[in-house]
This record gives structure tokens, sequence and C-alpha cells, in this order.
């Protein structure tokens, strides 16, 4: 069977027809485009009228540029060295950055139309876009002059750009020296990264150890990656006006400071108990001093779940349904449509993800299957993601846009609907083996998503005085780590170099891409606990929910739930549920210290 996903429902090739036709029509727009900005901006006669001509011509652009883009990256996080892939990855960033003057112009007129509440009030189709355009408004005070954004917009393409480029690069093609039953192999870094889950303890130091000594090979061009986002995002930062990149990215997330520091404030309250789980898993696998960083994902128990793909696959769709037909509905299409990529391989990048296609109607997600019950919740978890897109379809696609936090409830909700269902079907050795799958995946998610946002914030902070070494940065990572994990991890098996493999810090359009991962897992157990209480009607609401996330802020859309995600009191009660799951487990593992 292939496991490679399809991408010919957005071109066959790039030597298509179709694509070449594409790339001649986005020029084709961006001169039509710039012309009608220059035309449209002089004043504000008939603002009404330009307004809607501007819905319009945004909209047709966000759809072609979809096509172009997605097809580009898709291809190349599959296949980094495909050279037509990165040249027009390239060319279309430059073709974007071309009209990053007009832009500003346009959000500059548009910051400034009189009366926008009685234009919006007016039409059908401003109403329709009334949060899009309000959003606009809000920003365009940080907004520079048309020339200042039109050179940031082009020096990306040779700054961050090309940083990010080099990252995938050097990490997906980085070839780890190991040996196993005797042969001395050289495996690409996702293969040995997928052996933290393997149940042989000396295989998982062996690809610890291994893992770690291979990124001496890069550190100083991937630290020199990691510099030269930064410090770009912290001069652009600066000239915009935000306070500091954290500032922006709460604007960018329509979340305001006081939700993340209830959030904050309940995560660091329930890390000694995270800290209690993280010792007694050490003491079950042998170690006194805390546990190991190479013994983080490993599975405890004798218990053998080996979940082949097929398997995986059935697993997810079956328990879909139990909480609605279209879910189900939704993961069997991107299964037997081939929008999953699924098994690791050379040159192909690390981890998960999913990308809403909001142009073709469809969404396309990449895995590492490595044949694990992990891997069937990152399955789940993907999926969640393309079902949060497909909620959104039937939405203009200027109001698919969704903010960082709330893109990680629906994948999150998805793996919970996985666990429980594992559990239900589970023997008692099974159980207590999910069950700390479960608690295992919720401490990367506010343990060590914490010292992330810990080690981001710390990186940020010294990166305005100078760049920094491979060897700072891991020190920096060693440092996050001890003040999250604290006495649950060994001191003397921490991993230093995991800024090099995780793709979010290179995000320069995305930083902080951290704490959204908290706040979604949280939110998620709060509408899991609602989903319970009433059951299928729920479904209904739910989808409701996932279709406005492009059009609210983060407070208002869990509002529509009934939540206030400004009292900490809401995050408290969430990460009550896992502390309870904490103290379950320790309870069971009683007889199974070694």
């Amino acid at each position: 069977m292939d496991y490679t996903w399809s991408l010919k429902e957005l071109y066959p090739s790039f030597d298509s027809e179709e694509f070449k036709r594409d790339m001649e029509g986005f020029d084709t727009y961006i001169e039509e485009y710039k012309n009608w900005v220059d035309a449209t901006t002089t004043n504000y006669e008939d603002a009404e009228k330009k307004l809607e001509q501007y819905i319009e011509i945004e909209s047709r652009g966000a759809k072609l540029i979809s096509k172009l883009y997605n097809f580009a990256e898709l291809t190349l996080s599959v296949d980094t060295k495909n050279d037509k892939a990165l040249k027009y990855s390239e060319i279309l960033q430059v073709k974007s950055a071309s009209t990053a003057e007009h832009q500003a112009k346009l959000q500059r007129w548009i910051g400034g139309v009189p009366d926008m509440d009685k234009l919006i009030a007016a039409s059908t189709i401003l109403a329709e876009h009334s949060f899009h355009l309000m959003e606009i408004v809000e920003k365009s005070k940080y907004l520079l002059s048309d020339s200042e954004e039109a050179v940031i917009a082009k020096m990306r393409n040779t700054g961050s750009n090309a940083w990010s480029k080099l990252k995938d690069l050097l990490t997906s093609t980085l070839k780890v020296d190991i040996e196993l039953d005797g042969e001395k192999k050289q495996l690409p870094l996702t293969v040995i990264r997928n052996m933290a889950y393997e149940k042989d303890r000396e295989l998982r130091k062996k690809a610890y150890e291994a893992e770690l000594a291979a990124y001496n090979k890069i550190q100083d061009s991937v630290a020199a990656s990691l510099n030269g986002i930064k410090g770009e995002v912290i001069t652009v930062c600066d000239m915009r006006g935000f306070e500091s990149p954290l500032h922006e990215t709460l604007s960018k997330s329509r979340m305001d400071k006081e939700t993340l520091d209830a959030m904050l404030t309940a995560m660091r309250e329930s890390l000694p108990a995270f800290r209690k789980y993280y010792r007694r898993k050490g003491e079950l696998m042998g170690s006194k001093n805390g546990l190991p960083f190479y013994d983080l994902f490993a599975p405890v128990g004798d218990v053998d779940m080996p979940f082949p793909y097929e398997e995986g696959k059935k697993f997810v769709v079956d328990n879909f349904r139990t909480f609605s037909d279209r879910l189900a509905d939704f993961a069997q299409k991107a299964m037997d449509n081939s929008w999953i990529d699924v098994k690791p391989k050379e040159g192909k990048v690390g981890g998960a993800f999913c990308s809403n296609i909001h142009a073709i109607g469809e969404s396309r997600i990449m895995l590492n299957y490595g044949g694990t019950f992990s891997d069937v919740v990152t399955m789940a978890h993907e999926l969640g993601h393309g079902y949060h897109g497909e909620c959104l379809m039937q939405e203009k696609i200027l109001n698919s846009d969704y903010p960082m936090p709330i893109a990680e409830t629906a994948s999150t909700f998805c793996e919970t609907i996985v666990k429980k269902a594992a559990v239900k079907n589970a023997s008692k050795e099974e159980a207590f083996f999910i069950l700390e799958q479960e608690i295992s995946d919720c401490g990367q998610v506010i343990v060590d998503i914490y010292s992330r946002f810990i080690f981001e914030s710390e990186v940020f902070e010294r990166r305005k005085e100078s760049s920094l070494t491979a060897k700072e940065l891991n020190d920096i990572m060693v440092h996050a780590q001890k003040e999250a994990y604290g006495e649950g991890l060994d001191p003397e098996f921490l991993h230093p170099y995991m800024w090099v493999p995780k793709p979010h810090y290179y995000y320069a359009s995305s930083n902080f891409y951290n704490f959204p991962y908290a706040f979604g897992l949280l939110f998620a157990k709060g509408l899991y606990a609602e989903y319970l209480k009433r059951g299928k009607e729920f479904a209904a609401d739910y989808d409701k929910l996932l279709s406005v996330t492009g059009k609210n802020k983060i407070a208002d859309v869990t509002k529509l739930m009934g939540i206030d995600v400004h009292n900490v009191d809401f995050w408290r009660s969430s990460l009550k549920t896992i502390e309870e799951d904490i103290e379950k487990f320790l309870e069971l593992s009683k007889d199974k210290v070694k």
C-alpha cells in the first residue's frame, strides 16, 4: 500500500500546465492588486463599495496563494532536497513579499475608514466579514510605513525564511551513527527519535546518546539559524511598537495577558504532582534519582501494544464514531483519499502536522508513524486539526484563519476520545499502560511546554544583546528543564539539545508556539467534561464552536461554552483531572516498583 500523500489535487507537478498557469495568474493578480490599492486608497469616497471590493480581491488572492504555497511547502516537508519545490517556495515568497508595501497601505487605509460600524451594518458582505475588518483596524496601529513594510517582507526571504529552510535541511538530512545488533548504521534523525518509545531500555539509552552526539555535527549551523530568526523577530517587534515578541504573539493569538497569566499560574501549581509521577516512573524503570530523559516516553509494564498503521486507522475511525458520524466520516475520507503521509524516511522533516487547505476543501496530514499506541494518538491529534478545518470549510476563506491556542483544541479533544476508548477495551495491565501514556502526554503539554516557554523567553531576552552560542542555548535549555521538571528528572540525563529538533522555535511569524498547546489541552478537557454530561447532543454545539473560531477572540469563543478563561479556577479544574490520574497511577504502581 502507498503510504504517501497525494498532492495532485493541488497540481499534477511543478511542470504541469495547471501549475504554470496559476504562477502566471499570480503575477497578474499581484499587478491587479497593486493597481487597485493605489487607486482605492487616495480617499474614502464610496468606502462601502471599496471595502466590498477588498473582500473579493483579498479572498481571490488567498485561494490562489494557498494552492501554490501549500504545493511547494508540502512537497518540501517530505522531500527537503526537492530542487523544484525549493525554487518555487522561494519564488512565491519573493512574489508575496512584493505586495507588502501595498498591503500596508491598504491596511492603514482600512484602519482609517470613517464610521466603519455603520458601513458594516449596511452591507451583507461586510457584516459577514466584520471581525476580519475590525481586526485590521485594531492591528493597523502597529503598521510601519509602506516602504518599511516592503523592506521587511523582502528581507525575510533572505533572513528568517532562509534560516528556517537551512534548519529543516540540516535536521532532515542528518545521519545518526548508532550500533545495533553489533552492526554500525547511519539512520535518519526521525527514526532515532522514534526509538524513545521502544520497550528495550538499552536501545532507548543508546538512541538518546547517539542523538545527542549527532547534534555536534550541526549545532553551530542550527544555532546560527535560531539566532538569525530570533534576532529578526526582536528587531521587527521593536520597530512596530510591540512591548515584546510575547506581546505580539498574544495579539496574533487573539488572547489577552490575563488569560495567559491565569493559565500559567495554574500550570505552575500543578508541577509538584507531575514531579511525583516522573520520580515514580523513574523508580519503575530502575532509577532512584529521578527519570532519565531517555525514559521519558518509555512504555511502562510488560504490555505489548503494537499498532500497525492499518489497525491504528480502524481504531481511530471506530472510536471517532462514538462521538459523531461526521467526525468518523471525515477521518475515513482522509485515509481513503491519500491525505496522509505516514512513514518516516530520509529527507522528511520530523514530527507531525496538519495543513488545512481551504482553497480545495481538503487537508493534508504528515505523520512519522512508528507503529505504537503513541502514534495512534498522534494520528488522532492531527485528524482533529483536519476536522477543525472541515468545520470551517463552509465559512468564507477570510473567516477561516483561527489563532494558535484554539488550534490545539480539536486535536486534543480527538486525542481524548481515542485514549478513553482504549482504556475501556483494555485489560488491567493495558489500562495501566494507557493511563501512564495519558499522563506522559499531559506532562509534555504542561511540564515540557512550560520548559519551552521558559527557554524561549530567556532566549529572546538574551538575544537582545548578542547572538547565543550552541553551548549557551544548551545551558538555557537545561536550566528550563530543571525549572519545569524539578526533581522529577535525573539531572545527569537531561536533553540540552531539545532546541534543535523542535520546529516551532524556527517560525518567525509564530513565536511562543508552546503555550497554545497547554491552552488546547486544558480547554479541550473542559469541553470533554461537558460532552460527558450531555452525550451525543453535544456534538452539534462542538461543531458550531469550531466553525466560528476564525471570527472571534478567544475569550468570546470560550464563552459560547460557558467558560471564563480569565478565571484561574477554570484552569485549576482542568488540571485537577490530570492530578487525579496521577494519584491513581501512583496508587496502582505501588507493587510495580523495582
